[in-house]
């Protein structure tokens, strides 16, 4: 599964968008010096997702919304076409994402 694809997962298990539960971790004090621990548990207790779904929230609270280039046009299970996720939305997300 790409990483994209965790993101649009849990937009469809939580009704927010990505961008939506960043800011709401934020208005908690959850954000970049934050460990995993905090915000997993958050997301778990808020919003039912389990460790995967919640460690691609991890990485776009505390890294924002760029990964790394061995996860883009790698052909592997998490590939990635682009080096920046789309967090507005599957129903706003441009043709490529």
């Amino acid at each position: 599964m790409s990483f994209q694809a965790y993101l649009d997962a849990v937009e469809k298990k939580t009704g927010l968008t990505p961008r939506q539960l960043i800011e709401l971790a934020h208005q908690r004090d959850l954000g970049p010096n934050t460990k995993a621990g905090p915000i997993l548990t958050w997301l778990s207790e808020e919003y039912g997702l389990g460790r995967g779904h919640g460690m691609a929230m991890v990485h776009v609270i505390t890294k924002g919304d760029s990964i790394g280039s061995n996860h883009v046009g790698t052909g592997s299970t998490h590939n990635d076409p682009k080096d920046h996720l789309w967090l507005d939305g599957v129903a706003t997300k441009p043709e490529g994402y």
